[in-house]
């Protein structure tokens, strides 16, 4: 059920946002954010109900600032690798800055009696895997959301809102395959759903790896969807098979480390596919002094020089793919949903 909710949200999100940007300005997707946030805060209040027992945690207020400073810095290090590329002196400064400061959290949490972010959730081999593929599969699928509508947009010439249009049935084909991947999991664990899955997405992550100016419009929007099926098969029930080898006291643990560790990897994703993507195209563009004397070919040049920075990108998403496959390996066989927390 959570899940489908994870996979609507994203298939309205690209479309309206697209819309807006074609129509108004990027500030307004941050000013419609306003009435929605006082809206779940006011729903919240009369609607949400405790389901688990209460305990009253002090909060640590140095591991919160350990936590704040330390993941902020590594997401901003990796955010601005696009731009200022993996060499760049701030890239460097934060990363080593968010490394350094999280080694500290780590440290802390591991000699508090209560600890602020309990990681020893770690010392369970079945949580791990799982929440190593839920990193892996963000990986795949933010990196690559980012990408494709950068050459809808750029080489195809297509709107915002085209663009995001083109996302739309891959988004709804997660939406409504959550029901049905829960129902296989709870007949057959998430072992066979995850290899299944994670070969779906890799085989339909690699054509794009070919992209030319003129593919088909409909064999991107094909193959997207394949790829959100394939998606559809693995997170929520990696996810769900990892949270169940947790006993009960950990489950909120367990779901912030899950949490932090899925936003980190798809932040370090992005930044891989587009770096990659950045330096092949600037490596491969043809001589400034071309754009006066033959600007035709400049054109081409450029635009093969674009193509081959995608290329080079989705070569990289297929590696992701690869490695989540052979992770997938690793997930116990037949954990169901009945597994560890019926325990």
């Amino acid at each position: 059920m959570a899940g489908i909710v994870i996979g609507l949200a994203p298939a309205l999100g690209p479309t309206l946002s697209g819309w807006i940007i074609d129509h108004y300005t990027w500030r307004d997707l941050f000013g419609m954010v306003i009435p929605i946030v006082i809206l779940v805060l006011v729903l919240a209040t009369f609607l949400m109900k405790s389901v688990i027992q209460l305990s009253n945690p002090s909060i640590d207020i140095l591991s919160a600032l350990l936590s704040t400073i330390g993941f902020g810095s590594l997401l901003y290090g990796f955010s601005s690798v696009g731009n200022d590329g993996w060499g760049s002196a701030k890239v460097i400064g934060f990363l080593v800055v968010g490394v350094a400061v999280i080694g500290l959290f780590v440290w802390r949490q591991l000699h508090l009696e209560h600890p602020f972010l309990e990681l020893r959730v770690f010392k369970s081999p079945i949580f791990t895997i799982a929440a190593i593929l839920s990193g892996v599969v963000n990986m795949a699928m933010v990196g690559a959301e980012m990408v494709l509508p950068l050459y809808i947009q750029n080489i195809r010439g297509e709107s915002a809102f085209h663009s995001g249009l083109m996302l739309l049935p891959g988004a709804l084909i997660m939406g409504l395959m959550m029901p049905i991947t829960g129902a296989i999991f709870d007949k057959h664990g998430a072992k066979r759903l995850a290899i299944s899955g994670m070969l779906i997405l890799t085989a339909a992550t690699l054509p794009f790896a070919f992209l030319t100016s003129e593919t088909p419009i409909a064999m991107i929007v094909i193959l997207y969807a394949m790829r959100m099926f394939g998606i559809s098969m693995v997170m929520m029930p990696v996810t769900t098979s990892g949270m169940n080898a947790l006993p009960m006291n950990l489950i909120s643990h367990g779901t912030a480390v899950n949490n932090t560790f899925r936003q980190v990897a798809s932040s370090i994703g992005t930044a891989i596919l587009i770096s990659v993507l950045t330096n092949v195209t600037k490596d491969n563009l043809p001589a400034a002094h071309l754009l006066k004397t033959l600007p035709l070919s400049y054109k081409n040049q450029a635009i093969s020089a674009t193509l081959s920075g995608y290329h080079a990108a989705f070569y990289v998403a297929v590696i992701f793919g690869v490695v989540g496959f052979i992770i997938t390996f690793f997930l116990k066989a037949n954990q169901k949903a009945e597994g560890g927390l019926a325990k």
